[in-house]
């Protein structure tokens, strides 16, 4: 009996996980961190599905880089990855962002404010990172963990975390009325899966180094936590700068929707390779009178 042929992934299948949009009620844990929206293939297709993308994305980040350069063009995108420990914000940037050319690419990874950053607004050291035009600016965390971790541990009141959404929000619209696509995507793992990934941290030298004792500590807040993100998609999530809950317990299934998050992105901004700004054929004849 001969073998049955493997699915080749489709083209039309778009992961794009769970679009929150604005005005959503909902809960974070009415999503299921193991589904897989859009996509019905088995692990083997979406891993060929984000190799087979790889190129179309590399297109579309250098030709944006080119337009800025070529001054036909100011835009640039910002993604924000969230998410809790574990759920695979390091294989996004491995997977998804360095696939591309790293010139036309700024992650920053933000941890807690230094004491120099606490002097200022929360909003201040976010400000400093923002891509510039023509680049993808990538927040691997970013100014929600001063809406998330502070209402969990209580370090600030609910005054103070609605003023920190409004905030945010004015924010990001002055960034996307400046022409910046913001992609705002949640890792949503679950803690059955988070604590497997913990414990093979533990149980592999190789990955102890990825551990903390602090990551158990944060455990114990998880209801906590997934109250937070629900208050803070409810409350962050517009028109302009929606959020996506992206499941995380399959970890290639996070990775090909995230970068199909990023090619609607690049796709709605269509970034046009730059005009010459010299005669072409009066160059080429130039260069072949050098060539012999």
């Amino acid at each position: 009996m001969s073998k049955k042929k493997r699915k080749k992934p489709a083209a039309e299948q778009t992961p794009l996980g769970f679009p929150i949009p604005s005005g959503w009620k909902g809960e974070v844990t009415d999503f299921d961190p193991r589904a897989t929206p859009g996509f019905d293939g088995k692990k083997a297709d979406g891993k060929e599905l984000l190799a087979l993308r790889d190129n179309a994305l590399d297109e579309l980040q250098e030709r944006l880089y080119a337009a800025h350069h070529g001054r036909a063009d100011g835009r640039s995108v910002l993604l924000i990855v969230q998410g809790m420990d574990t759920s695979g914000k390091g294989g996004i940037m491995r997977h998804v962002v360095r696939n591309v050319d790293p010139q036309g690419v700024d992650i920053t990874a933000f941890k807690a404010p230094t004491s120099a950053e606490k002097r200022h607004d929360f909003l201040w050291r976010i400000r400093r990172r923002t891509p510039a035009p023509g680049i993808i600016g990538v927040f691997d965390r970013s100014h929600y963990e001063d809406v998330l971790i502070h209402r969990v541990h209580g370090w600030a009141d609910a005054k103070e975390i609605r003023d920190r959404c409004t905030a945010i929000n004015a924010f990001e619209r002055e960034l996307t009325e400046a022409g910046t696509v913001i992609v705002k995507v949640m890792l949503h793992i679950s803690a059955q899966e988070q604590g497997e990934r913990l414990m093979e941290r533990l149980d592999r030298q190789d990955k102890h180094w990825k551990y903390s004792p602090g990551d158990v500590d944060e455990r114990l807040h998880w209801d906590d936590y997934m109250e937070a993100y629900t208050r803070a998609l409810r409350a962050t999530s517009t028109v302009g700068a929606p959020w996506t809950v992206v499941p995380a317990d399959r970890k290639w299934y996070s990775r090909i929707a995230v970068q199909q998050l990023l090619l609607n992105a690049l796709e709605g901004i269509d970034p046009q390779w730059p005009a010459a700004e010299f005669d072409v054929e009066e160059e080429k004849q130039r260069l072949r009178a050098t060539m012999g």
